[in-house]
């Protein structure tokens, strides 16, 4: 099974002021935590989708560890993102199932990346999740089954809409840190105590 990621990394960051991408946790940026997860992972293909502020953060990593493309339409909400992404996936490497990934859970890792793998051989569901705070979420595994319904996403849209409407394909891995997510200076300030 060829896999790959996809890191959504496009968005403007309105809550916390300036980009999340190129916020610190222990001396790296979000982003850099999530380009190193995904390269340590064993998939085939990564890719990166930038948006607001792309200039500025791009800055922050070195381009070539990792291929990352623009969303013109980053505004238009999480979907596009996903859009972007998955079409790149699909014109240079045809995946057989893909990884959605944020790049602001900073304890999001290549083991939890490698155990959604694990899991998806194991159990043969078409897509598993990660489970934390009594829900379920990103990272996120699909099989190419759900491309054509992530392809189809509208607006601030995310995948988890797709997995709730397939739950008898789903299983979900344990990720309890995975509720750590950055979206203001509080969150931060949380984060690095």
């Amino acid at each position: 099974m060829k896999t790959g990621i996809i890191i959504l990394a496009a968005g403007e960051s309105t809550r916390l002021g300036y980009p999340k991408q190129i916020a610190k946790y222990k001396e790296k940026t979000l982003l850099q935590l999530a380009i190193d997860a995904a390269n340590d992972a064993k998939v085939d293909k990564r890719v990166l989708v930038l948006g607001a502020n792309r200039d500025e953060i791009k800055k922050t990593f070195p381009g070539a560890s990792i291929p990352n493309i623009p969303n013109q339409h980053f505004e238009k909400g999480m979907s596009s993102s996903i859009k972007v992404g998955l079409e790149y996936m699909l014109k240079f490497d045809k995946p057989d199932q893909v990884i959605i990934m944020l790049c602001d859970q900073p304890f999001v890792d290549a083991k939890i990346l490698n155990k959604l793998i694990a899991t998806q051989k194991k159990e043969e569901k078409g897509i598993v999740a990660c489970a934390y705070s009594k829900t379920f979420g990103v990272p996120i595994l699909f099989g190419k089954a759900y491309f054509k319904e992530l392809m189809e996403l509208k607006g601030d849209e995310g995948a988890k809409k797709i997995a709730m409407a397939h739950e008898d394909d789903m299983v979900t891995v344990t990720f309890t840190k995975g509720k750590v997510d950055i979206d203001t200076e509080e969150d931060l300030r949380d984060l690095n105590l």
